[in-house]
């Protein structure tokens, strides 16, 4: 094979096969760190064998032995050896089918129920899973939570080490003591979508990737517990994705749903999330994800955005609010209230969350203070929000959508709607 080709492989296999490889590695190297250098390993013996040898029929299968039998090796070779010896033997003795033997979803499933373990803090459990699970990198996840990069890798490095001393086993656990993790890990998956669907850092705004591996896995939760936020999480998922298609616009710039050419949509997806969201709601439990899919439902079923049924979504996001009442569900909430309300009563309700404080730091707060702004009328103050919503992201498409709002603004006199 040429050089260039086998790059290409190599390059594609580390986009679709690094996670899931990792994941294997894990369950057979016993730790995250043999692991993660096993991988690594098995990615550089990739780079100088494919272009010599061809590119393997299972870049998954050929990566993992690759990383396993080099870590193998390396035992061999370190000066301690004996305390190594009942760890080497339980990885040596497997056979070729052994190690296959479990799919690949089981896993990463069993990856993220370990990063979820109720052993973890809260705030460890999500970072681990980020890094191990999704693959981004500690000022990823620093920049997506507003942390310091070496407050998150303190907490990766401590869920690692508790992981290690507490002995916790890399597996699914039995049915009951699913209750106890099953929030923490509908949370990561969700968490994961959210990256992929509008990526923290990188050119573009979403990552395919990312979201449909969130997707794959929240199907996994739900073939395991038939649990209706499961079911509600994986349904507004697809309901988000099925609009992905429309959400960009052929230069990769952000396209607002108001604005979205809805014959774009995947209606296949639409169909699937709303038998989902129905079988969901049959239980007659509701929780903040179920509520949210069946508001992107709303979304997906309304002709156009003036067609839509606002009443329903704030009633909607009234309930929401009352199950988590954060200042994220309340934004949303106003932001429906200045569609169904007109702008005044929005803008009203948008200066009341940011003016509690918790999200003065959130550019998306002030970019919907901002939208309210301009279709008043009130040209000044909307500028002075959407700079500081630019202030606020990294983004280069969301940065390149506000810029742009902001030049408008410079260029256009914008009569202020009637209520």
């Amino acid at each position: 094979m040429n050089p260039a080709g086998a790059r290409h492989a190599l390059e594609a296999a580390y986009r679709t096969e690094a996670r899931r490889v990792l994941a294997t590695l894990i369950r057979l190297l016993g730790g995250f760190d043999a692991a993660e250098e096993a991988l690594h390993e098995a990615f550089a013996a990739a780079a100088e064998r494919w272009p010599r040898d061809g590119v393997p029929a299972s870049p998954y299968a050929w990566l993992v032995s690759t990383g396993r039998f080099k870590t193998i090796d390396r035992w061999r070779r370190q000066a301690r050896l004996t305390d190594l010896l009942p760890e080497l033997a339980a990885v040596t003795d497997l056979s070729p089918e052994m190690i296959m033997a479990e799919p690949i979803p089981d896993d990463e499933l069993r990856l993220i129920f370990t990063c979820c373990h109720p052993v973890l803090a809260p705030d460890a459990r999500i970072a681990l899973t980020l890094r191990e699970v999704a693959g981004l990198t500690t000022e990823e996840i620093a920049r997506a939570y507003l942390a310091p990069a070496p407050t998150i890798a303190q907490r990766i490095v401590r869920a690692k080490a508790k992981i290690r001393d507490a002995a916790i086993p890399y597996e699914v656990p039995a049915p009951a003591a699913l209750p106890a993790r099953i929030e923490s890990v509908l949370q990561v998956v969700y968490l994961v979508f959210n990256e992929g669907y509008v990526a923290t850092t990188g050119p573009s705004l979403t990552r395919d990737d990312l979201c449909m591996e969130a997707i794959r896995l929240g199907r996994l939760v739900v073939d395991l517990l038939d649990d209706p936020e499961a079911l509600g999480l994986l349904a507004l998922m697809l309901l988000h994705q099925a609009r992905r298609a429309g959400r960009v616009d052929p230069a990769g710039d952000l396209v607002l749903l108001e604005d979205q050419d809805r014959s774009l949509w995947d209606r296949d997806r639409i169909a699937e999330a709303q038998g989902l969201i129905e079988r969901a709601l049959s239980s007659r439990r509701t929780g903040p994800y179920l509520l949210q899919a069946a508001i992107a439902a709303l979304h997906a079923e309304a002709p156009s955005t003036g067609q839509t049924d606002w009443p329903q979504i704030v009633a909607l996001y009234d309930v929401m609010h009352r199950l988590d009442p954060s200042q994220i569900v309340a934004l949303n909430r106003a932001a429906a209230l200045g569609m169904r309300d007109g702008p005044e009563a929005g803008l009203a309700a948008i200066e009341m969350v940011i003016g509690r404080g918790d999200l003065d730091g959130y550019h998306l707060a002030h970019a919907a203070r901002a939208d309210m702004q301009r279709r008043l009328g009130r040209i000044e103050a909307a500028r002075s929000s959407y700079r500081r919503a630019l202030e606020l992201t990294r983004q280069p498409a969301e940065r390149r959508f506000l810029q742009g709002r902001l030049d408008r603004l410079g260029t256009v006199a914008i009569e202020p709607e009637r209520p």
